[in-house]
């Protein structure tokens, strides 16, 4: 895991459901740290630090377009 690292951090797990997807698509291996932990708690979202997408490192400059084309086409996705 020490190769990967975090470019958005998200709220709820509804925040990133398409992303997961399209990241998928693009076949970049990702994960969402503490999505686990705020399924079954979901106040404890702030106390965790939210739910952390991290990526590969070589793949951070693909990702970060991936998240900008989504914001670039004015959806409701927040990240914050």
């Amino acid at each position: 895991m020490e190769e990967f690292v975090t470019i958005a951090v998200f709220t709820y797990p509804y925040e990133y459901a398409v992303l997961r997807l399209a990241l998928e698509d693009a076949g970049i291996p990702h994960v969402f740290e503490n999505e686990t932990m705020v399924n079954i708690t979901p106040f404890y979202s702030n106390a965790l630090g939210g739910i952390q997408l991290k990526v590969h490192h070589k793949d951070v400059d693909i990702a970060i377009e991936i998240l900008r084309e989504f914001e670039d086409k004015g959806t409701t996705m927040r990240i914050v």
